[in-house]
C-alpha cells in the first residue's frame, strides 16, 4: 500500500511538472490552493477529508487505505514537488505527463492490490453510482468535469495537459492491469473494522 502511495504521489509530481495543464482533480486542488494560499498537498487533504465524510455519511464502508491515500498522498507530494524540474516547452512537457500517467497506474495498481480500500475521490464515484444508476464512465466524467470547471473558476491551469488526462489515464491503468495480469473486481477490500480485528488477533496470538 505504501509503495503504491509513494508511486501515486511521484506520478502526481510528474503531471504538475509537465506544465501543460493539471489533471480534473488536481486542476480543482491548485485553484483551491490559489484561492487559500495553502501548498497544493494539504489543499489536497482538505478537499479529501470533506469527500471522505460526504462518502462516510451516504453509506460507504472506509479502508486504512482510504484515510492514508486521502493523508500521506498530499504530504508526500508537497516533499517531492520541489525536486522536480518543471518542462518548458510542450514536447517534454507531454513526454513528462505521460510518464506521469505511467506511474500514477503503478500507484494504483499497488495501492488498489494492497486490498485496504481505494482512495476518497474513487468512493465518491462509486456512491453517484450507486445513488443515480448511470454507468460508471459517465459518473467518472461527471465528476472530472465539474471539479475541472470549479478548479477553473478558482484558477486552476487547464490546458492540452487536462484534456489528455481526462482520456488517456484510463488507458495506462488499463495497460498496467493487463502487464501485472490484474483482475481488480477480484480484490476483497477491508474495511477498517477488518484491519482492527486482524491487527487484534495478531496481538491475541
Amino acid at each position: 500500500m505504501i509503495t503504491g502511495l509513494l508511486a501515486f504521489s511521484l506520478g502526481i509530481v510528474l503531471t504538475l511538472k509537465a506544465n501543460i495543464g493539471y489533471a480534473p482533480w488536481d486542476v480543482f486542488h491548485a485553484g483551491f490552493a490559489n484561492k487559500t494560499g495553502l501548498s497544493f498537498g494539504i489543499a489536497a487533504i482538505i478537499i479529501g477529508l470533506v469527500i471522505l465524510i460526504i462518502v462516510t455519511l451516504l453509506g460507504e464502508k472506509l479502508g486504512l487505505g482510504t484515510i492514508l491515500n486521502t493523508v500521506l498522498i498530499g504530504l508526500i507530494v508537497d516533499f517531492i514537488f520541489p525536486y522536480i524540474p518543471e518542462m518548458d516547452n510542450l514536447a517534454a512537457g507531454i513526454i513528462m505527463l505521460v510518464a506521469g500517467h505511467f506511474t500514477v497506474s503503478i500507484g494504483t495498481y499497488f495501492y488498489i492490490k494492497s486490498a485496504f480500500g481505494v482512495g476518497p475521490r474513487d468512493n465518491l464515484m462509486v456512491v453517484l453510482t450507486r445513488k443515480t444508476k448511470l454507468p460508471v464512465g459517465l459518473c467518472r466524467f461527471i465528476i472530472e468535469l465539474l471539479t475541472t470547471g470549479f478548479g477553473w473558476v478558482l484558477g486552476g491551469p487547464v490546458g492540452i495537459g487536462t484534456v489528455i488526462s481526462v482520456f488517456a489515464i484510463g488507458f495506462w491503468i488499463q495497460i498496467v492491469f493487463k502487464l501485472f495480469k490484474f483482475d481488480v473486481t477480484c480484490v476483497k477490500h477491508e474495511t477498517l473494522k477488518d484491519t482492527f480485528m486482524t491487527i487484534k488477533g495478531l496481538k491475541n496470538g
